[in-house]
């Protein structure tokens, strides 16, 4: 991030920007959680009898709440390495396997949902819906390329994995891309969130293509 201990800052706020810098990590932390514990809160009322707070089709509401947190969280992991370079903060990269395990969280969530409260745990119809509704057929390819990502997302498996770890990871990219078929294949009405959704992975994803061919792209950054 920006040298927050350089000549311009007076040495009496050291304290506060290194306070700051310790508490943006849990802050990003608790903000990616506080969805999912919405809607536990919700389902837990639901099933106590208490308020609604899920709408008049609680299931549909839990479905797209998830797939919706998951698709933003995903998109959000991609924007990290542009705004690192276009920022100039090196800095991000500390966010970016924690949003993009939050990303795949929401996945599981919204897989758990549709197995629970659009399926009622009935195994047997998996294998139907899956090769039936294309749009279920390719959110759960995105499943399933993600959970290898989220599974070998941490230190060790990085070091035991060498190169291959990043070509691996590279998935990431076409998993955005099946989220947002995803979304287009679902709608019904309005198509802004599937045209939003899909500009900004077209434009990350295209960054990184500019980034790797062009020096002009590799040299520009809005701060200094």
């Amino acid at each position: 991030m920006f040298n927050l201990h350089g000549p311009c800052i007076p040495v009496s706020l050291y304290p506060f920007f290194d306070l700051m810098k310790f508490l943006i990590k849990p802050t990003v932390f608790i903000l990616c959680l506080l969805p999912a514990a919405w809607l536990c809160w919700g389902v837990y009322l639901a099933f106590s009898g208490g308020e609604n707070l899920l709408g008049p089709d609680p299931a549909q509401y839990l479905s797209l709440q998830t797939g919706e947190w998951a698709i933003r969280l995903l998109i959000a992991s991609l924007a990290i390495t542009p705004l690192r370079y276009l920022l100039n903060m090196p800095s991000l990269f500390r966010f970016r396997r924690m949003i993009g395990l939050y990303a795949y969280f929401y996945v599981f969530l919204h897989l758990i949902v549709f197995l629970w409260f659009l399926l009622g745990w009935d195994f047997s119809a998996v294998g139907r819906e899956i090769s039936e509704r294309p749009y279920i057929t390719i959110g759960f390819a995105a499943f399933v390329l993600l959970t290898p990502l989220a599974a070998t997302s941490f230190n060790a498996a990085q070091r035991k994995l060498g190169r291959n770890w990043k070509r691996l990871h590279r998935l990431t990219y076409a998993c955005a891309i099946l989220a947002c078929m995803h979304v287009i294949w679902i709608v019904r009405s309005s198509y802004f969130d599937a045209v939003l959704y899909g500009g900004l992975t077209l434009v990350f994803l295209g960054y990184r293509v500019l980034r790797k061919y062009s020096p002009a792209v590799q040299k520009f950054s809005l701060l200094r």
